[in-house]
């Protein structure tokens, strides 16, 4: 917590927007951004890669914060202040960081992937980036930093000869998906059987839950997104400029409209609560994997006819 004050004491207007702006590349809009921009457009293998190291890293990430269950800085010290709204996005418990786990998941991992220097410094400098904004917004002490980028890093690693054997066989790719869907449905289970302290914090408590639902949603959309893109659709990531242009901006557009305009229907259908938040979970991730790029085709053709 020292450290906490020590970065209280010497804040600044401009980098309290700095940095504020700085820890946005670690939240969930920006990891399906990216996740978007490189299966649609880069690589999909990349995209498998990266998606398999964030959504795992996830499912980790939530049991850790629900069997260590450590309060926020500024609810173990109310004598911390955090900068602006920065509380808005720091649910869940504080060990360890989400923000910073997804960005070195996210950037360490693209790093990894291109053995190209410039990349590397950059993709590096952000990763030190978000975990050092994450402590100066005052929402994570320097042990969830340490210890997220310490997962965050093994997960890069460990899984890129994972994904690079896994993705020369058809079989190799189920195999993962397949040890992810156990993975996430084991976290599903055990935060509906394991008996949590009556102390636990409900919030935090009902956070980790919704996590285990949208998390067997998206990896089991991923799965199908591999299933239908290898029997049927086979896209294509390489395209003109404008072509590409249009399949983030339409893409990205859709697919946020399904995720904020498919909450309240599912909830009047199913009924407000966790499954719920699942679907609509499943139905984003499959239409970004398996419906938008059924469209690629068609954008192709005109991009040649033109």
């Amino acid at each position: 917590m020292a450290f906490l004050h020590f970065l209280e004491n010497i804040r600044t207007p401009f980098f309290d927007t700095f940095f504020s702006l700085i820890t946005r590349l670690g939240e969930e809009t920006f990891f399906i951004v990216m996740g978007m921009v490189l299966f649609w457009c880069v690589n999909k293998r990349l995209g498998y890669y990266l998606l398999s190291v964030g959504l795992t890293g996830t499912v980790l990430n939530q049991f850790l914060k629900l069997i260590f269950r450590i309060p926020r800085p500024w609810v173990r010290d109310n004598s911390l202040t955090v900068v602006g709204d920065a509380t808005e996005a720091a649910t869940g418990y504080s060990f360890p960081s989400g923000h910073t786990q997804t960005a070195v998941g996210i950037y360490g991992g693209i790093a990894r992937w291109y053995n190209n220097i410039w990349v590397r410094v950059g993709c590096i400098a952000i990763c030190v980036l978000v975990g050092i904004s994450r402590m100066y917004l005052g929402v994570h002490t320097p042990a969830d930093v340490g210890i997220s980028t310490l997962l965050a890093v093994t997960l890069v690693f460990g899984f890129y000869p994972i994904v690079a054997k896994a993705t020369a066989t058809d079989m190799g790719l189920r195999i993962l998906f397949a040890s992810m869907t156990l993975f996430s449905v084991a976290y599903l289970v055990f935060v509906h059987t394991f008996s949590f302290p009556a102390d636990t914090d409900g919030e935090n408590l009902a956070h980790g839950i919704k996590t285990a639902y949208t998390m067997v949603g998206c990896i089991l959309a991923l799965w199908l997104s591999f299933e239908v893109d290898h029997r049927f659709t086979h896209f294509e990531t390489k395209a003109v400029w404008w072509v590409q242009i249009i399949k983030l901006a339409v893409g990205f557009g859709l697919v946020m409209a399904i995720k904020a305009g498919l909450k309240q229907p599912l909830y009047a259908i199913i009924g407000e609560g966790y499954f719920a938040d699942g679907v609509r979970y499943f139905l984003m991730t499959a239409f970004a994997g398996c419906v938008w790029p059924m469209t690629f085709k068609y954008l192709n053709k005109l991009s040649k006819r033109d």
